[in-house]
């Protein structure tokens, strides 16, 4: 019986597997799932695949497996706001900087509480930790809502 990574190991290969993926402009993959787009990261017993459809409204899966085994994923969902979308591509560049953000003692699943670069503004709040966790994310420009998305998550049992 191979043992489970501590909770520290698991949550710090999320972050890195998020960076160098999505928010890394990392390369996609052959998807399990046609019409979906897949991006993949794996280290040693990790992998991580992270699964989405859609562009300016999206639904997606992050997968974390440990010798092929998942134990931990999140879903997420939303997108641009309506009349918004012509907008997308820089809103998304802007939300992948914002991912690669830490903040010391934030233990977070997606970016910091707050990143402000220009006009553009990055709020995410979470309840939970990598046990069960839920959080919102929005990006505004110039105070006007741009982009949401609603995040779940957690470890899974067998």
């Amino acid at each position: 019986m191979h043992t489970k990574p501590s909770s520290e190991e698991l949550y710090a290969f999320i972050k890195r597997a998020s960076k160098a993926t999505y928010a890394g402009n990392g390369e996609t993959v052959e998807p399990e799932r046609e019409g979906f787009i897949e991006l993949i990261h794996t280290e040693g017993n990790f992998s991580y695949r992270d699964s989405f459809t859609g562009h300016t409204k999206s639904r997606g899966m992050e997968i974390v497996r440990y010798m092929n085994t998942p134990i931990w994923t999140s879903l997420y969902g939303g997108g641009m706001v309506t009349g918004k979308e012509g907008k997308a591509d820089i809103t998304f560049t802007f939300l992948k900087k914002a991912m690669i953000q830490e903040e010391k003692g934030f233990v977070s699943f997606r970016g910091p509480k707050n990143f402000v670069e220009n006009d553009w503004s990055y709020v995410y709040t979470q309840e939970g930790d990598i046990d069960e966790f839920w959080g919102y994310e929005e990006i505004s420009y110039k105070a006007d809502l741009y982009f949401y998305h609603r995040i779940i998550g957690g470890k899974v049992q067998n």
